[in-house]
């Protein structure tokens, strides 16, 4: 079976490399050049990552090559941030990259020449009944299902994950003793790609600001200023600015540019019961079939290791409705709902949380 290796210069693909050869696999290696500019500029940062994976494909003597794929990452999965930031939304660039191109445009390019494309990806591809599932993984901390929850059964069929039944502790304990080059490399943090380049300083770059006026929800007094509603999300505590808090951001006016905020951990606009999701897909199949009624379950609305319990239930006009057993904070529309059964073992598919 050929192998494609997709390698981001960190620990966890690392490691995906290292178990794959121990099996005997032969993989070959592959690094997606995106810059966090629109010129393609490489920035200290991945001319490190690149160092990394040239020394993981020389120590286990394989093929090693850089894809550029740098215009479709701006053109699809930039593009999509900006348009949902000014329909004022949340999006969710980790899991559209993932859609469009670690598992589209690199399938397109590349990953077709082989049987399967490896990623270090905290996920398991679960055989069940004859059927192929998005499994969550061992580490529930690292967990990334909720990342791939937007990819399709073809998709998932020809992945392979091979750290995702490890922990975290154990991924690194492996590359110590294998001494490779990102053993000691600390995770990456915030959107995929973007490198050193600030999340504000992108939306800036395309949206650029405009002053509105930050009310207090309960009272319509105007407590601040802020720069343009789509610097800012539902649920949202940091960057508001606002003194006697804390504040959180609990709803937006596109129309008149205003951000409403609420004061204090207990206040119950800051909580919901239901949402619905829109443009809903199942990974692989619906498991329940033609079912007309809820359906327990279990979900996640952002990525934390938490899972919340509730009912999914189909509506006349396509969307879901996820109803939860306990309130929730911040439901961002935009964002993915993420679906899993009720022991949440196997991720079955996501959906836009609408307004």
């Amino acid at each position: 079976m050929t192998v494609a290796v997709l390698l981001s210069g960190g620990v966890d693909s690392s490691v995906a490399v290292h178990l794959l050869c121990e099996q005997g696999y032969h993989p070959s290696l592959f690094y997606i050049r995106i810059s966090g500019d629109e010129a393609g500029t490489m920035d200290c940062s991945m001319e490190e990552d690149v160092e990394i994976c040239q020394s993981v494909a020389h120590r286990y003597g394989l093929p090693f090559e850089v894809v550029d794929l740098h215009h479709q990452y701006w053109e699809e999965v930039v593009g999509y941030m900006m348009d949902k930031l000014k329909q004022g939304l949340t999006p969710n660039s980790d899991v559209m990259c993932n859609r469009l191109i670690k598992f589209g445009c690199f399938e397109r390019q590349i990953g077709h020449l082989f049987d399967r494309t490896a990623t270090g990806h905290y996920a398991q591809v679960i055989h069940q009944d004859e059927k192929i599932w998005l499994g969550t993984a061992v580490d529930a901390v690292k967990d990334q299902t909720d990342f791939l929850a937007q990819i399709d059964g073809i998709q998932l069929s020809k992945t392979l994950f091979p750290i995702g039944g490890l922990m975290k502790s154990e991924v690194r304990s492996i590359a110590e003793k294998a001494h490779l080059s990102a053993s000691q490399r600390r995770d990456s943090q915030g959107i995929c790609f973007l490198g050193k380049t600030r999340y504000p300083d992108l939306v800036r770059r395309f949206l650029g600001v405009r002053q509105g006026d930050v009310i207090e929800k309960e009272t319509g007094r105007k407590v601040g200023t802020h720069q343009g509603y789509w610097f800012y999300t539902i649920g949202q505590r940091k960057g508001l600015g606002l003194g006697g808090g804390p504040w959180f951001v609990v709803e937006k006016d596109i129309a008149q540019n205003i951000v409403y905020a609420s004061r204090g951990c207990d206040t119950p606009l800051q909580y919901g019961h239901t949402f619905r999701l829109s443009d809903f897909r199942f990974i692989t199949e619906n498991p329940w079939h033609d079912c007309t009624h809820s359906t327990e379950i279990s979900f996640k609305i952002r990525h934390t290791p938490e899972f919340f319990t509730g009912r999914l239930s189909p509506c006349d006009d396509g969307t879901w409705l996820v109803e939860a057993d306990l309130p929730i904070q911040g439901i961002a529309p935009g964002q993915f709902g993420v679906i899993y059964d009720r022991d949440h073992r196997l991720c079955l598919g996501s959906g836009e949380i609408g307004r």
